[in-house]
């Protein structure tokens, strides 16, 4: 009898996985950034995402993680505690306080912008959005922003 129960409970947290939907990943794009607070070492701003969720089941979130990179340096950072809902094959605007150092600007402008011509600059958006019940959903995007050909500062 314990042997059966044993295989029983195996053969039920094994299913398990079978009844947990697979979830396709949110795609994220910026839509806003408004300057909160600066000083002479920070700046401290809110990003607006805009998350489309396209699955099935609404999107359920409780806080909020947010890494941009640029030229494959982290120019800010920033975290949320903020509670909302992504309808099913909807959308909805997340908006993370982020903070970006003066010096790491700086460091990367003059390594943007070291004097030769430069066309394009990559991007790379990460973070996190924390759901209540199946843990976080990760989400990345990334890019590059054109430049005028030869563009100098």
């Amino acid at each position: 009898m314990r042997r059966l129960f044993l295989i029983l409970l195996a053969l039920g947290l094994s299913s398990c996985s079978l009844f947990v939907p697979k979830l396709e990943k949110p795609t994220l794009s910026i839509v806003g950034v408004q300057l909160l607070k600066s000083d002479l070492w920070h700046q401290e701003l809110r990003v607006r995402l805009r998350v489309q969720n396209p699955n099935d089941a609404p999107l359920e979130y409780n806080g909020a993680y947010l890494n941009l990179t640029v030229l494959d340096r982290s120019l800010a950072t920033g975290v949320s505690d903020e509670v909302g809902t992504v309808p099913r094959f909807g959308e909805a605007v997340v908006a993370i306080p982020v903070t970006v150092s003066v010096l790491r600007v700086a460091s990367n402008a003059i390594r943007m912008f070291g004097g030769a011509p430069i066309d394009r600059v990559t991007y790379r958006l990460e973070g996190k959005l924390n759901g209540p019940m199946f843990g976080a959903t990760c989400f990345q995007s990334q890019g590059e922003l054109n430049l005028p050909l030869g563009a100098v500062p």
